[in-house]
C-alpha cells in the first residue's frame, strides 16, 4: 500500500498494565470505578452492619455498649466512608438511570452530569461528617 493511500485516523490500541499509572480517565469513568467501588463496599459491610443493629437492639446495655464502640474516632471514619458510599453511590444511581433513558450520553453532558454527582455527593458527606464529629 501507497503512503498517499494511508489516512490519518489515530491507531486505538488497547493499553497495557505498565501504563495506567500515565493514563489519564476521564472525569465519567473515575465516576463510574468509584460508583462500582462504593457499592462493592455496602455490599460487604451489609452483613456486619445488621450483626451490630441486632445485637445493639438486644437491651438498653447493648445499646450503650454499642454506642461507646462507635464514639471512637476510627470507627466514625469506618461510618463515614460508609456514608460516602451511600450518598455516592445514591447519586451516580440517579445518573445512571438517566443515562438509561439516553439522556446525558454526549461526551459534555457525560462530564458535566459526573462533576454534578460529585458536586452533591461530597459536600452532603462533608454535612454528615461535620455531624458525626460533634461540630453541629
Amino acid at each position: 500500500m501507497s503512503d498517499s493511500l494511508k489516512t490519518s485516523k489515530p491507531e486505538f490500541r488497547n493499553i497495557h498494565v505498565t501504563d495506567l499509572v500515565r493514563y489519564r480517565l476521564p472525569l465519567a469513568g473515575i465516576l463510574s470505578i468509584l460508583h462500582r467501588i462504593s457499592g462493592a463496599f455496602m455490599f460487604v459491610l451489609l452483613p456486619f452492619i445488621l450483626l451490630l443493629l441486632d445485637k445493639s437492639l438486644l437491651s438498653e446495655i447493648s445499646f450503650e455498649y454499642f454506642k461507646g464502640i462507635v464514639s471512637h474516632w476510627f470507627i466514625k471514619l469506618i461510618i463515614l466512608a460508609l456514608c460516602w458510599a451511600y450518598l455516592h453511590h445514591f447519586c451516580a444511581g440517579i445518573r445512571h438511570l438517566f443515562m438509561d433513558v439516553h439522556f446525558g450520553l454526549k461526551k459534555e453532558q457525560a462530564k458535566k452530569s459526573a462533576a454534578v454527582v460529585l458536586a452533591v455527593s461530597l459536600p452532603l458527606t462533608a454535612l454528615v461528617a461535620l455531624k458525626l464529629f460533634g461540630v453541629f
